[in-house]
């Protein structure tokens, strides 16, 4: 054997190692903390934070440097970046765009109430904290810490709402309406904000990058939705409703360009895969097909990897000092007071009763997925530092877990106290919002 394939042999050693033990830990965290009443999903980001530097490259520093050193690390940084573009893709498919109909006036100023204040919020607290965080953009800077402020779930809360027995209660269907707005200006708040740092806030490169965004879209939603419509629906038809292996390799070739061209365009791969899966949200056909072909490998292959990359960027020794710690409680206070303020009061503004309004701001004050999939991006581009990334981190966590108890005290007394209930959901259902 050459000395090439006696080192590939090696690397690929450590990857299996790595695998076996990120997907097992993950797998088995996601089920402890189910019986604890949080979804799997929380046990799933606890087993990241477990594998990298904050916990046990504390505890058995060697053995973190061990397990994850050299190449292993790109390795697992691009095993993870396709994995998320595949997950965008999946999230986009799922997106229920009927949502934006249900409850739509009361729904969209819960939404605009969640982002707005967060978002100034943000900018007030990174005003602050830049002097502490010498080195990267001011500006770029408090966009992304403005916007990691701002972000709900979707995903997450849906399946919360599933395991909890409220998605289709009215308090369910406002929550994820308004979550679905939320999301939807997450995105773009999130692609406009990625273009301006990419640009390095050149006016004229950003205008560019926007309007390659914004042609892109049309192009897809106009021109490639119906060819890819008329074409699925005929393999579906041909192979009694299943998704052969060739169809299967076309959607996943074109998701594949999609991420190229939204890379290409200069904002990230991620939103390629997301718009791919969007511009099919209708075709319940189609998106069942795929869904029974890639969610499952997706969620408990991709999704762990994810978390553990995320996990192995998260070092609670950048947290020198007490001045840094003032921060990090000032970030999580903002956020959950945002949120919680900001939706809950938009609620009861909206006519719903206090429990009810409060409620609604515990579930929006969810964060989870798409709070790491931001900082993961502004750590990308150099303008979310370490320790600012470790603050994020621990606030993703925190408004998640908190989820579950504040809810549950929420309820009380109120009409859906009786419906509330924490179950298991099979595995099929993990990271999909409900249908309605």
């Amino acid at each position: 054997m050459s000395p090439v394939s006696l080192s590939a042999e090696h690397l690929l050693l450590s990857v299996l190692w790595q695998l076996v033990l990120v997907i097992g830990v993950a797998r088995v965290c996601g089920l402890l903390f189910q019986r604890f009443g949080q979804p799997q999903v929380c046990g799933e980001i606890a087993a990241g934070l477990i594998l990298g530097p904050s916990i046990l490259g504390r505890i058995f520093p060697e053995v973190t440097a061990t397990l994850f050193q050299g190449l292993v690390g790109p390795i697992f940084s691009i095993l993870s970046q396709v994995g998320l573009v595949l997950l965008m893709f999946l999230i986009g498919l799922e997106f229920n765009f009927s949502h934006l109909r249900t409850y739509r006036r009361a729904a969209i100023w819960i939404s605009i109430s969640g982002i707005t204040l967060p978002f100034a919020l943000g900018i007030l607290v990174a005003r602050v904290m830049h002097p502490l965080v010498p080195g990267v953009d001011p500006l770029g800077f408090s966009l992304f810490l403005a916007t990691a402020l701002s972000i709900t779930a979707l995903p997450i809360l849906g399946r919360m709402l599933v395991e909890f027995n409220l998605n289709r209660t009215r308090l369910g269907c406002l929550t994820i309406t308004a979550a679905a707005c939320d999301d939807v200006a997450g995105w773009v708040i999130l692609a406009t904000v990625s273009a301006l740092v990419r640009s390095q806030f050149n006016p004229k490169r950003t205008v560019v990058m926007v309007t390659a965004i914004v042609g892109y879209g049309l192009l897809m939603t106009l021109v490639v939705r119906p060819l890819l419509l008329r074409w699925s629906r005929s393999a579906l038809r041909r192979n009694g409703g299943q998704l052969p292996l060739d169809a299967l390799t076309v959607v996943l070739v074109l998701v594949l360009l999609s991420a190229l061209v939204t890379n290409l365009i200069g904002i990230f791969s991620v939103f390629g895969g997301f718009i791919m899966g969007a511009i099919l949200y209708d075709e319940s056909e189609l998106r069942e097909a795929l869904l029974e072909r890639l969610r499952d490998f997706v969620t408990v292959f991709f999704l762990p990897i994810f978390f553990t990359y995320t996990g192995l960027r998260t070092d609670i020794g950048t947290m020198q000092g007490a001045a840094l710690w003032a921060m990090c409680l000032m970030v999580l206070a903002v956020a959950i007071v945002g949120k919680l303020v900001g939706c809950g009061l938009a609620a009861r503004l909206s006519g719903f009763p206090p429990r009810e309004a409060w409620a609604a701001g515990v579930m929006m004050n969810t964060r989870a997925l798409m709070e790491l999939v931001v900082i993961n991006i502004g750590y990308d581009l150099g303008v979310i530092p370490k320790s600012v990334f470790f603050m994020l981190v621990l606030m993703a966590v925190v408004t998640t877990y908190m989820t579950t108890p504040l809810l549950r005290r929420a309820l009380r007394t109120t009409e859906f106290e009786a419906v509330f209930r924490p179950r298991v959901v099979p595995a099929a259902h993990v990271e999909s919002a409900p249908a309605m």
